[in-house]
């Protein structure tokens, strides 16, 4: 294996020990990266009760689990190709205006949609305001990177930072599994909302409480030196969209947009359908019978005591979700951290993203195959939880590899409209497509999975899991090795 030398190139600075301001910035960037992630996770978490409380229908049968899969599959692309149109723009704002400027705006549209969301009364007004808290995480992810990768000119010093910075992005993700379980727990001691304690609308509300110190902190922090001083000198291009498909930069805008595609498919189109998946599996034969039989009664004598039987059982499989997604993020998590440490020492960035690349092709379809199928013998649940991991860990770490990638291949005056371009055109416009194209498989291959929702949602994802990780292996042998470590001018 290829390694780097410890030794800096001679064409760019020494690393230096990081001064107090440089440590609030990697702090602050640490809280940001790990609560765009938390803002965006508490969805799939939430969508099968939310959606059956607005949609009023029930999540059991198969027309309403379908009803609840073709909305969820509304506001995860809704909403992404509201980020991604917004986020281009904020791309280029970045460049226009600077990163902090960009930065402190984008957290104040997702912390008050995150807010408001959690009184949402009808479907409609959850998608419009998931659409504008994904605007907010959308344009803070591209003027993030551009700032902390522009902070630090040491290329060692800066990937490292970068990775290990977008690594807490995954912290964000454990947070919302644990913060869901805890509100299952807890929730008829969090005040009444709308007459009823209902636990989706406190996860969505909770998504505002980390941005209140960002609000505060982050228009005080300095604006990045490299834009900066080519604004203050009047060197500073003006941005331009279409300067990405010149001949020096189209091959790289357009391979890194697809390979983003590709990696958002694998999550949207695979993994984030499994909260869906995972309560037929969280109930034993006798519990859902049961459960039918309740709901039955419910149905035609709606009385308290058979609403909170079935309450009952019903937390049992959103404890089980919240319990598989766990597991889904300490992989996103190890994997980041691994991402992180193979970054400063493989110099091939193709290489380094195909060891993450081959071995999701095999394991990824196989999990959604076997185990989130129920066609395992026994312990589909259990080996679910480890199949979830491995693709945790080998989709959300590609996620890292972009920030680290990106800043190295644009020079100052294009470097956030080029990683907007690549992820939020690439990764949350076109990527998450596979999230609605799971949803209208899964109804197609319902007479393969023998009549049952669960396991043709999970047919549907393995499908779409193996035709993006194919194109992604594909599209690495079109990916350009940056030409230096130093961040171009």
């Amino acid at each position: 294996m290829s390694t780097v030398t410890s030794n800096p190139l001679p064409s760019e600075p020494p690393a230096s020990r990081l001064t107090l301001t440089q440590w609030l910035i990697v702090f602050i960037a640490v809280i940001g990266f790990m609560f765009d992630t938390y803002a965006l996770l508490v969805m799939p978490l939430i969508a099968r009760p939310a959606l059956a409380e607005l949609l009023k229908v029930d999540p059991v049968t198969p027309a309403g689990l379908q009803r609840i899969a073709n909305y969820t599959g509304y506001i995860m692309w809704g909403s992404a190709i509201s980020g991604g149109i917004f986020g281009l723009l904020g791309g280029y704002l970045t460049d226009r205006f600077g990163r902090r400027r960009v930065l402190t705006w984008s957290i104040l549209v997702y912390a008050i949609s995150a807010l408001a969301s959690g009184f949402s009364t009808s479907p409609e007004m959850l998608l419009v305001l998931r659409c504008t808290t994904f605007i907010g995480v959308c344009v803070e992810f591209v003027a993030a990177v551009a700032w902390l990768a522009e902070l630090f000119p040491n290329a060692h010093q800066r990937e490292a930072i970068l990775g290990y910075t977008q690594a807490f992005s995954s912290f964000g993700g454990l947070l919302s599994a644990g913060i869901y379980y805890l509100i299952l727990k807890f929730n008829t001691d969090l005040p009444i909302i709308f007459g009823e304690h209902v636990p989706w609308r406190y996860v969505l509300i909770s998504g505002v409480i980390p941005a209140l110190p960002l609000i505060f902190i982050r228009p005080f922090l300095p604006e990045s030196p490299a834009w900066q001083q080519k604004k203050v000198q009047g060197t500073l291009k003006r941005p331009s969209i279409a300067e990405l498909f010149r001949p020096a930069f189209r091959r790289t805008s357009l391979v890194t947009a697809a390979l983003f595609a590709c990696g958002f498919g694998a999550a949207f189109g695979a993994i984030q359908w499994t909260p869906q998946i995972v309560p037929a599996l969280a109930l034993s034969p006798q519990e859902k019978g049961h459960l039918s039989d309740l709901q039955k009664q419910y149905s035609q004598s709606p009385t308290p005591e058979l609403k909170q039987q079935i309450q009952e059982v019903q937390g049992k499989q959103q404890k089980a979700v919240a319990n598989v997604q766990m597991f889904q993020e300490v992989g996103g998590l190890l994997g980041r951290f691994f991402l992180a440490w193979l970054a400063i020492r493989i110099v091939s960035r193709r290489r380094l993203l195909r060891i993450f690349l081959i071995p999701g092709l095999v394991l990824i379809p196989l999990v959604f195959l076997f185990p989130a199928a129920g066609k395992l013998s026994s312990h589909n649940l259990d080996l679910l939880r480890a199949g979830i991991f491995v693709a945790g860990f080998l989709t959300i770490a590609q996620f890292s590899y972009w920030g680290n990638y990106l800043p190295r291949v644009y020079p100052t005056y294009l470097r956030g409209t080029g990683e907007s371009f690549a992820a939020n055109i690439g990764g949350r416009m076109v990527g998450t497509a596979a999230n609605p194209l799971t949803a209208t498989l899964a109804p197609l291959l319902l007479s393969a999975a023998g009549g049952v929702p669960s396991v043709s949602l999970a047919y549907a994802a393995a499908v779409v899991a193996f035709l993006v990780y194919a194109l992604a292996n594909l599209f690495t042998f079109w990916l350009p090795e940056p030409k230096a470590e130093a961040l171009l001018d």
